[in-house]
């Protein structure tokens, strides 16, 4: 069975010069599945915009409002110290949101069995009003609304392996009893979020769960943080899995403190997979996080894919 992939070549235009959050990230990614040989084994999912309706699910009016006014701003705009956004920022910005959209969409029609997200700009910083740490709108919350609201889902697992915390995904479920928040994180680190007492609040009460890891933290106490994620996620009966994929936590990213390994990304696929088949259908859409080294980056997103298409998928007739 087919696995997916959004991308567009409009991701490659939100650029400021300088700045680590940069198309060649993408272009890292592209160039590695070409010479593995998956680059013309996955199935073209398309990264069209995201509905208003869909959007306005995560993230406020004036918000929205904020960033589609960027484009005619004849410049780079900048939200924070961090976030910045060109003319062409929006529509890359939409087509992110609206791509993670497509794919679950295409997921949950049997037109591929998983689907992995090359989308830019990042989202699982975006909060409900603001932008920020490179990210513009919330990629995998939209995405999981739209599982919930759209779709019908009752339980959606997000697990989020960025090496920075989530800090925008936990905001937006932090009372919803339908999704699972899972994320592991180095500690201390940006954005100063994701201790383990942050576990949600009202009917979301004990369903966000946080596995900080100390810098210098390695595969093994990464995989361990994992495990317990997927052992809350497994009681929790999730039926469908989002991942907020961020390769930021390799050894030789410059932004992070741990000290992982392609080989470890590749595991955590795996086993997200296993929950995944256990009671979601096999049913697995990761979008694309963090990750600024390019080789590394690449590497690791071809492990992650190679991940995905190795794990059994149940039969959903």
């Amino acid at each position: 069975m087919p696995i997916g992939l959004v991308w567009d070549d409009r991701f490659l235009a939100h650029a400021a010069p300088g700045h680590v959050e940069r198309p060649e990230r993408l272009l890292a990614i592209r160039k590695a599945l070409e010479a593995a040989g998956w680059w013309d084994r996955l199935t073209p999912l398309p990264a069209r915009p995201v509905d208003d309706a869909d959007l306005l699910r995560v993230h406020t009016p004036d918000h929205v409002d904020r960033v589609r006014a960027t484009a005619s701003a004849g410049g780079v705009v900048w939200f924070d110290g961090d976030t910045y956004a060109c003319p062409a920022s929006a529509e890359a910005a939409l087509r992110a949101a609206g791509g993670v959209c497509a794919a679950c969409d295409a997921v949950l029609e049997g037109e591929v069995t998983a689907a992995f997200c090359a989308v830019r700009p990042p989202g699982h910083h975006a909060c409900r009003d603001r932008a920020m740490g490179f990210c513009l709108f919330n990629n995998v919350a939209v995405a999981a609304r739209r599982l919930l609201e759209v779709h019908g889902l009752g339980r959606v697992l997000i697990l989020d392996w960025d090496v920075h915390h989530g800090n925008g995904t936990q905001e937006a479920f932090w009372r919803d009893p339908r999704v699972l928040y899972v994320s592991t994180h180095q500690w201390p680190h940006y954005p100063g979020t994701g201790t383990g007492d942050q576990a949600g609040a009202g009917e979301g009460a004990d369903l966000t769960a946080n596995f900080p890891l100390p810098a210098g933290a390695g595969d093994d106490a990464f995989l361990a943080a994992i495990d317990a994620g997927l052992a809350r996620a497994a009681a929790f009966e999730p039926e469908f899995v989002l991942v907020s994929a961020g390769f930021d936590g390799h050894r030789d990213d410059p932004l992070s403190g741990l000290r992982l390994t392609e080989s470890a990304f590749a595991e955590a696929t795996r086993r997200a997979c296993d929950v995944a088949r256990q009671t979601a259908g096999g049913r697995v859409v990761s979008t694309l996080e963090g990750g600024y080294a390019a080789g590394a980056l690449g590497r690791s997103v071809v492990a992650h894919v190679s991940a995905l298409a190795e794990a059994p998928r149940m039969d959903r007739a």
